[in-house]
């Protein structure tokens, strides 16, 4: 097939007309739509951007979740400290080793006792 004046290769080529108007449609919607589709998936409000804040707001809905649950456990010791006496004496003693009258404390070295 070589490319000569007279015409040729539009004859290896040639298109019935009703195949030709539905190229020249097809073209004309890709022309129209390609670009159409380009911003919708790539501008600063389109789809990829969507998707990303979709995915920031998750891990900002799961933080939030997990400070939820901080803040109430921390809720419930302040609770637990301000009622029970107990619990405020053994958090002392573990805390600042601190020790009754009259009491001795052992320390065991781990290795001597296996």
């Amino acid at each position: 097939m070589s490319l000569q004046p007279n015409g040729s290769l539009k004859r290896h080529f040639k298109l019935s007309p009703k195949k030709n108007k539905l190229w020249k449609i097809l073209l004309i919607v890709i022309c129209l739509l390609g670009p159409l589709m380009a911003w919708l998936g790539f501008s600063d409000q389109g789809l990829i951007h969507v998707y990303r804040a979709d995915i920031e707001r998750q891990a900002y809905v799961e933080r939030i979740r997990q400070l939820t649950e901080e803040n109430q456990a921390l809720l419930d010791e302040i609770e637990r400290l301000s009622t029970d006496m107990k619990y405020v004496e053994s958090v002392i003693r573990k805390q600042l080793a601190l020790i009754k009258p009259n009491e001795t404390i052992y320390r065991l070295n781990k290795k001597a006792s296996q």
